[in-house]
Order: C-alpha cells, then sequence, then structure tokens
C-alpha cells in the first residue's frame, strides 16, 4: 500500500526576522507580533483535525512569549531549533553560532523538558560550520537544504566546492536531511517587503497558491509510488491572516482527500530511518 506522508511545519520567528534586519520600529515590530494571533488560530485548526505539527522555534522568541510557546507544547506538537536569533548562521562565525545554538537548545530544554531532535536554519542559509555543530551537539535531522522534494536524505559533510572545479563530496553522515522548497514556503508567496536593499513584492492570490501546493502532492504520488513525504512551511504572521486561514484548511482538506497521513518531523525521521534499517537487513 503506497503511502505518502504530507508535514505541514511552522516557523515561529514573530518579530526576530524583522529584527535581524535593523526593523524594530512599532510597525514591523507589530507585524511579527501578529504571529501569536496567528498561532492560536492554527493551534486550533491543528486540534479540529487531529494533526501533529512542528514548530521551529527561536530563542529568542521563546523567551519572550513563554506562555505563547507553552500552548504549542501543550497541544503535543514537536517543538524544534531554529537559532536563538533570527540571524543567519553564514553570517556568523563558528564561536558565535554555537553559542547561540546552545543558548537556544537550553530554551527548547527549559520548555519542553527535553533537547530538540530536529534543526532549521534562518532563511535556510547554513553556514561552513553549522552541519558540524549539528553533530556535535546530537540533533537527529536537519531541514534547510533542497536536494529533494520527496525523500529524505543522510546528510553530506565536507564537500569542496569551486566555480571553476568538480565538487569534491565529502562524507556521509548519520544527519536526516528531511528537504523544504521555497515553492512550498508560504512567506515568498505573501509576504511585502521592502528594504533599502530589496523588494519581497507576496501579496499573491492564496487560490493560486494552494494549487501550486496541492499539485505537488499529487506528483509525489505518481512519481513516488511505495513512499514519499512533502513537507509545507508556514510562518503564523503570514498564513495566520484570514484567507490563507482558509488557504491552510482547503489544504488539509485536499490532502486528506488524497490519503496523506500527517506527521511531525521527528516522527518522519524515525520512519524514514526504519525503513533505511529494513532495507539494510533484508540485503
Amino acid at each position: 500500500m503506497p503511502r505518502h506522508i504530507a508535514c505541514l511545519t511552522f516557523d515561529f520567528d514573530t518579530w526576530s526576522s524583522f529584527a535581524v534586519r535593523g526593523m524594530t520600529t512599532p510597525t514591523p515590530i507589530s507585524r511579527g507580533e501578529f504571529g501569536l494571533v496567528g498561532a492560536k488560530r492554527i493551534l486550533a485548526l491543528m486540534a479540529k483535525y487531529g494533526i501533529r505539527t512542528t514548530w521551529f522555534v527561536p530563542g529568542i522568541v521563546i523567551d519572550t512569549y513563554p506562555e505563547a510557546c507553552a500552548e504549542i507544547v501543550a497541544a503535543g506538537h514537536e517543538i524544534a531549533h531554529h537559532g536563538y536569533t533570527h540571524e543567519l548562521p553564514a553570517a556568523m562565525d563558528a564561536e558565535r553560532e554555537e553559542r547561540e545554538m546552545l543558548r537556544a537548545i537550553e530554551c527548547i530544554r527549559r520548555l519542553t523538558g527535553r533537547a530538540p531532535r530536529g534543526y532549521r536554519s534562518a532563511a535556510w542559509d547554513l553556514s561552513d560550520a553549522t552541519l558540524d555543530l549539528l553533530l556535535k551537539h546530537g540533533f537527529d535531522y536537519e531541514s534547510s537544504m533542497m536536494g529533494h522534494d520527496h525523500q529524505p536524505y543522510f546528510v553530506r559533510q565536507g564537500d569542496v566546492v569551486s566555480a571553476d572545479e568538480p565538487m569534491r563530496f565529502g562524507k556521509q553522515t548519520r544527519l536526516v536531511e528531511l528537504p523544504i522548497s521555497w515553492s512550498l514556503d508560504d512567506h515568498p508567496h505573501f509576504e511585502f517587503l521592502r528594504t533599502k536593499s530589496f523588494l519581497m513584492p507576496g501579496l499573491q492570490a492564496a487560490d493560486g497558491v494552494l494549487k501550486n501546493f496541492t499539485d505537488d502532492f499529487v506528483y509525489m504520488t505518481r512519481e513516488e509510488t511505495d513512499w514519499g513525504a512533502l513537507t509545507y512551511t508556514f510562518h503564523p504572521y503570514v498564513v495566520g491572516r484570514g484567507h490563507r486561514m482558509l488557504l491552510l484548511e482547503r489544504l488539509i482538506l485536499a490532502l486528506q482527500e488524497m490519503g496523506a497521513s500527517f506527521m511531525a518531523m521527528e516522527d518522519l525521521a524515525d520512519e524514514w530511518l526504519g525503513r533505511q534499517d529494513a532495507r539494510a537487513a533484508a540485503q
């Protein structure tokens, strides 16, 4: 029987993604704080359909809104690592990145009673040191890369890449990659963002985005005749707006009609590893 999985994930950044861009005036901060409103709506919707999800939460958000984060835990959802601030790992040196990583681990441990199993970097931009740090500090999975769309894979460490030479591949690690895609992220589709250096137009109609989201799942069911998993990324301050909440519910209903199994990321990683073990034992 074919098995097709949908992971609904939420990057609960609130105002942290604006602050690291220097946008700390009242309006962008309030825009991020709308994520608290969106989070309540999302939790109610997930409870309605009995779906367990994964929330990637910066440590600074846990420290600022402990009650809101505790509600996510109380509802049975997974809390995963999303840095302490929302600064890009590639913009930090290795020492600072590790300090921030450890600080956020302690925030999550304090909130949930255990260390996080999964990691997602800010803006999906890993540094040269990130994978070493994830392995050093015991993470089981990572979700910032795009080497497949329907299949997890083991992360390579130590690739050597230059513009004018063939790539030299590094070694395979035990870290599981649960891949993502900008096309399955609500932020670039919907968010209008203007700074001195760039413009993100956003503000697309929800129906067109919903068709993208559902068509990718349709394609997976055709391409992966045995087993496949697709990860969707949402931000509560983005998807929490009314017409986008309707999109999210329609997505759930459409995926249910196609036989989707909904799963948190840590459970997906466990299932995929179990399949690898079973395959190895059968050889």
